[in-house]
């Protein structure tokens, strides 16, 4: 299946919204990705997500790696920044050492330049999601947008600080130093129409961000949900997640609202084109894909 890694931006209300795609990979085995699974659950519910979100062939779900381009009229925020170059985690090799700039190029290609973004929103910092907020140049991690604000929840980069998260001292920690870091409150707004949500469990500082522009109302959620399985099973918790049953809570919350107010789900995650709505499927739900052109 072909995967456009240079989607064309939507309108959401007043804003127009496009992803900026790092990747598009097999990831892993279901039973793998959620341990407290039941395997002949995962088999009964994957001919549902099969071919668009799990290769049959390799057994592995599939997973894009991405950013959110927001452009509001006022300002242009990016929400999360993917993986990145030349990192050292350690913990996951294969994302170690990375030589590719495509991301780069294909955020250039938007029209926006790295000196043109005023936000840049973490909803968490782990490596798949914080890794452009720097890049190497002369031998030092600085910045890579230098002119943008980096919006943080205070408690997830505290809790950073606090275990050693092994990309804190390449990901967080310069952008720090540069005086570009703003630590909030979980719950912090930028503006009425912009604004976070605490969804803990992943991480502990874990957010959503909400943007509402007239009768449209969207949500970015991170890795609240990394796969449509969690749709159909949202107490199907992830292989790293901090508080499991927090993230039940939050995913669950976070659905039923998505679903009762009909919102544009931004996921960060799911396989392209990435954008969709929750509808209620009796106790559960079901993803589906929001019809956007090119994409």
């Amino acid at each position: 299946m072909s995967v456009n890694l240079a989607p064309p931006p939507f309108q959401v209300g007043d804003y127009q919204i496009q992803r900026v795609m790092e990747m598009q990979l097999k990831f892993r085995k279901p039973t793998e990705m959620f341990p407290g699974a039941d395997p002949d659950e995962i088999a009964e519910l994957l001919p549902l997500i099969t071919p668009w979100a799990f290769d049959a062939e390799s057994g592995k779900t599939i997973l894009a790696v991405q950013s959110y381009l927001v452009r509001t009229g006022r300002a242009n925020i990016l929400i999360d920044t993917c993986i990145g170059c030349g990192k050292t985690n350690e913990r996951i090799p294969s994302w170690a050492n990375r030589t590719d700039t495509c991301w780069l190029d294909r955020l250039a290609a938007t029209g926006a330049g790295v000196e043109e973004i005023d936000y840049v929103f973490c909803t968490h910092l782990h490596a798949d999601h914080s890794g452009w907020n720097t890049q190497l140049i002369d031998g030092r991690w600085v910045p890579t947008f230098p002119n943008a604000k980096y919006i943080l929840a205070r408690e997830e980069v505290e809790h950073a600080e606090r275990t050693g998260l092994p990309q804190y001292p390449e990901n967080v920690l310069p952008v720090i130093e540069a005086g570009q870091a703003v630590l909030v409150d979980a719950d912090h707004a930028l503006d009425d129409r912009i604004w976070l949500e605490p969804t803990p469990g992943h991480t502990p500082g874990h957010v959503a961000v909400h943007m509402e522009t007239g009768a449209d109302h969207a949500v970015m959620w991170g890795d609240l949900l990394h796969s449509p399985l969690q749709c159909f099973r949202p107490d199907w918790w992830f292989m790293i997640d901090t508080d499991p049953d927090e993230g039940i809570a939050s995913r669950k919350r976070v659905l039923e609202a998505a679903a009762e107010h009909n919102h544009l789900v931004l996921s960060a995650h799911f396989p392209a084109p990435s954008v969709g709505r929750i509808k209620s499927d009796g106790a559960a739900y079901r993803w589906e894909y929001e019809r956007l052109e090119g994409a």
